[in-house]
């Protein structure tokens, strides 16, 4: 990138009053070669991040009246940035800001993201069992690709956020939806310190949340131009289950006499094949509301990166 290009720093914050400061002061030093905006979203922070955050300069800050959630605060920066490159980090003070420059150097070499990677966490034992599951999950499901999409140290070109919608806890899986768009997607291994302030945002039920949105990006890479092909092909397999099992059932009926009157296999068949019907049914509804969303927000079932006309 152009070292007069704009960068805008995002940082989610809730809760980080005795991070900000220090914060603030290693993004100043880190960034003093280049042009760039910084970003506190304070996320409906209880404690006094937002006086910390009003004494800071330069800054923009961003309030919520309540707390939405990281994505929701990521979404908020971004939607508010006005830098051709957009970076984000955490507030803890676990991600370095120094790592911000080897980042855009990486970005530099033609990538359009390329996201931190905590080759050696500082974090607790309970977290890192977490997270490498979760990983692990994400590489059987998506496979972004990178090794650490946790990591919230990440840099991207301004042109990525173009039709990303961030919800839920998608932000983790932004370089995986890219990726699927088809940007071009790197790592960097970066610093990684313990928290000194504050307390870990993170639970199970982030893990949870993250689960379930994990499945959502899953379906939207496989399926989400043709959901006919996965609920379709389920309510074949279930109607066809139903109806060999019914026809086993008669046949065994008619031939040997076997009396069905108090076996639920029956009540089985005929289910499955309601099941199956009314998967094929789903699938049908589905492919429609997903043909009517791309014509009617004049979005395509594919992502280019130019025309040229020589």
């Amino acid at each position: 990138m152009d070292k007069n290009e704009l960068i805008s720093v995002i940082v989610p914050i809730y809760n980080e009053a005795d991070n900000l400061k220090e914060l603030h002061s290693k993004l100043l030093a880190a960034l003093k070669n280049y042009k760039f905006e910084i970003i506190f979203i304070d996320d409906g922070s209880d404690d006094k991040s937002y006086e910390v955050m009003k004494s800071l300069k330069p800054i923009k800050i961003i309030k919520f009246r309540h707390n939405f959630g990281q994505t929701a605060a990521m979404a908020a920066g971004i939607n508010n940035a006005k830098g051709d490159v957009i970076v984000t980090l955490d507030a803890d003070l676990q991600n370095d800001p120094y790592d911000i420059v080897k980042l855009l150097d990486k970005l530099n070499e033609g990538y359009d993201c390329v996201s931190g990677w905590r080759a050696k966490r500082k974090d607790k034992f309970f977290k890192k069992i977490f997270s490498k599951f979760a990983n692990l999950l994400r590489r059987i499901l998506i496979n972004d690709g990178i090794h650490d999409s946790g990591c919230s140290l990440k840099v991207y070109k301004r042109e990525c956020f173009k039709d990303v919608s961030l919800m839920g806890e998608m932000h983790r899986y932004i370089p995986a939806i890219l990726r699927w768009k088809g940007f071009k997607i790197s790592e960097v291994k970066v610093n990684h310190f313990e928290r000194k302030h504050g307390k870990t945002k993170y639970n199970w039920k982030r893990l949870f949340k993250g689960g379930i949105d994990l499945i959502n990006v899953w379906f939207w890479r496989k399926y989400s131009s043709r959901p006919l092909h996965l609920f379709g092909g389920l309510g074949i397999v279930l109607g066809l289950a139903g109806g060999i099992l019914g026809l086993g059932l008669l046949f065994a009926r008619q031939v040997y006499h076997i009396g069905l009157r108090n076996s639920q296999l029956p009540l089985l068949a005929v289910l499955l094949v309601v099941i199956g019907v009314q998967f094929f049914i789903s699938g049908l509804l589905a492919d429609i509301s997903i043909k009517n969303y791309y014509k009617e927000n004049g979005k395509g079932l594919y992502n280019i990166e130019k025309v040229e006309e020589r």
